[in-house]
């Protein structure tokens, strides 16, 4: 995950500062170095509403200012911040309120007089950190999103695979993702054509099946695409040379992390009118 130069030269930026000087030259290295988003205020009282309204990537704060100091404009940004990520850069003349305002919550701060170089770079580096930080935000929103839908898809499909078992009469069974069956009944295991004793006629002669082989490898050719299918009609001939006709249903199984982990089915005989 990578932040673009055009990216954060597109950052919303404050500046809050008490003298309008200092405000005008720090608007003016921001303009020069290619930020296009960059308002201002004298008035400290008003960061907080300006940063709700706007939700700034980043603020640039004088620390000495009257009425309100950037030490009490950090404390009311945290109570009002939109966000976990309070992107605060101090600026200050006096190295004792450097540690001092780290502690309290700022990110980075620019001494004064302002070196071109340092407040560039200061800016840029936070930037690009505040920036990876709201993509990361909106991935793990948009993640949650996706497995909410699915979360919501799969309980749609239990719903309906519940009404789908209840209208089975004769065989239900589950496969997991290595095509081994893990829960039968009936006589799915012949119909797919896994290995069990071949069926022995009343004339004590082994009998093959009788399925229709088109129509079992057309089957097993969907549960290999992992594809579910609806009312499969099949055939299959008995030793007495009787033909029975059967309908199966089925869907893959996937779990709350969207892993296949399987597929099941059900299936009734077709009564011959």
């Amino acid at each position: 995950m990578t932040t673009l130069v055009p990216d954060i030269l597109s950052a919303n930026i404050l500046v809050v500062d008490d003298q309008q000087p200092n405000v005008e030259l720090l608007e003016k290295i921001l303009a020069d170095a290619g930020y296009g988003h960059v308002t201002s205020t004298t008035n400290p009282l008003e960061v907080c509403a300006l940063h709700r309204q706007n939700n700034y990537d980043l603020i640039l704060l004088d620390l000495q200012m009257p009425e309100m100091d950037g030490f009490q404009v950090i404390e009311g940004l945290k109570t009002s911040a939109t966000d976990a990520y309070l992107s605060v850069v101090v600026i200050t003349a006096q190295p004792g309120h450097k540690l001092r305002a780290l502690q309290a919550g700022a990110k980075d701060f620019i001494s004064k007089p302002f070196d071109l170089v340092e407040v560039t770079t200061r800016i840029h580096n936070l930037l690009e950190v505040r920036l990876l930080y709201k993509k990361l935000e909106n991935y793990n929103k948009d993640l949650q999103h996706m497995v909410a839908e699915r979360t919501a898809e799969l309980r749609e499909s239990e719903a309906r695979y519940r009404s789908l078992t209840e209208l089975a009469s004769d065989w239900y069974w589950e496969q997991d993702e290595n095509d081994t069956f893990t829960k039968v009944s009936g006589p799915v295991l012949e119909m797919l054509g896994i290995q069990v004793p071949a069926l022995v006629g009343d004339d004590g002669v082994a009998y093959s099946g009788g399925w229709n082989e088109v129509e079992r490898d057309a089957l097993r050719a969907a549960i290999a695409a992992r594809q579910p299918f609806l009312d499969f009609v099949f055939t299959r001939v008995g030793t007495d040379g009787a033909q029975r006709s059967f309908r199966v249903s089925g869907e893959p199984m996937i779990n709350s992390a969207c892993r296949f982990i399987g597929y099941r089915g059900v299936g009734v005989e077709l009564l011959n009118k």
